[in-house]
């Protein structure tokens, strides 16, 4: 098998540059009068949740956001929120919410996604948004497809005309990023556990996405020669490291580019979630969001 040089798509390094250009026009929002308001309703004590809730506060209060957590017992019955989302909605000072998924058994998460006002809808999953998307229109993407894109522009890798496989089908990753690709003019293929010859299909790929949330799934011989690699998921092994849906190792001779687990895709998604909510902060108040710069 032929060998290439890899590259480190370094999530990290480009999450803090979007992130210091979120915060500049956080800055120019403000000097504005509008302070760009993030809520983020978290129902239950899922550990992972509640750990990524504290990493999104702690970068929302960094950029200068009115952020906070609404936290909700699991006993929350549905009546109860989907009165706190119509509160939410009315509330001119929040500019996006986001539900905290995967929300305790019993609760209908359809149902409240589809309260949701669109416009504040900062993760992209209420069904205007969704169907916006495909469509076509502009729209709240969800934030990890939108980080992946941004990853490969960042890096200058070209979608455009090039082969794509995304192996996961899933309303927040999987389908959100293949219509991205699709809108950029990639040749896109869905795989999932369903897909026959699914290594196959993976080989064919020049960017393949693994988003399944299965351990070291992925193997170089499931790889193209020179293929760049994004890993989305994010697995604890037996000895609490974590690792993604792909082998890293064994691909990393074989890729041309690779997002690495931890430090990949993972830093983006909340690099977005701030662009997404500067983004609606500035069309509520009639401003144009490319007028306050990049991201």
């Amino acid at each position: 098998m032929e060998m290439t040089v890899s590259r480190i798509l370094d999530g990290k390094a480009i999450a803090k540059t979007v992130r210091a250009e979120v915060s500049a026009r956080v800055r120019a929002l403000r000097a504005r009068g509008i302070t760009p308001g993030l809520t983020v309703v978290l129902v239950g004590d899922d550990p992972a949740s509640q750990v990524y809730v504290r990493n999104k506060d702690k970068a929302a209060a960094e950029a200068g956001f009115a952020a906070r957590t609404l936290r909700l017992p699991a006993t929350t019955r549905q009546a109860e929120l989907l009165d706190l989302i119509d509160a939410l909605n009315r509330d001119p000072g929040v500019h996006g919410v986001l539900l905290q998924l995967p929300l305790p058994k019993g609760l209908d998460a359809e149902a409240v996604l589809e309260r949701l006002d669109p416009a504040k809808d900062v993760d992209g999953l209420t069904p205007r948004n969704v169907a916006a998307l495909w469509r076509g229109e502009d729209a709240l993407v969800p934030c990890t497809p939108a980080g992946c894109i941004e990853l490969l522009d960042r890096h200058g890798i070209a979608i455009e005309g090039k082969r794509a496989v995304v192996i996961g089908r899933s309303q927040l990753v999987g389908k959100p990023l293949a219509a991205l690709l699709l809108a950029r003019n990639a040749t896109v293929t869905i795989a999932h556990s369903r897909s026959r010859d699914l290594a196959g299909v993976a080989r064919e790929a020049e960017i393949l996405v693994a988003a399944v949330g299965r351990a070291k799934l992925v193997k170089a011989s499931w790889v193209r020669p020179g293929a760049v690699v994004l890993d989305v998921g994010i697995n604890r092994q037996e000895d609490g490291r974590l690792c993604g849906d792909v082998d890293f190792h064994d691909v990393l001779p074989v890729v041309g580019a690779i997002t690495p687990v931890p430090g990949g895709v993972g830093p983006m998604t909340i690099a977005m979630l701030l662009a997404n909510t500067v983004r609606a902060a500035a069309r509520s108040a009639g401003i144009d969001p490319s007028a306050l710069g990049s991201a």
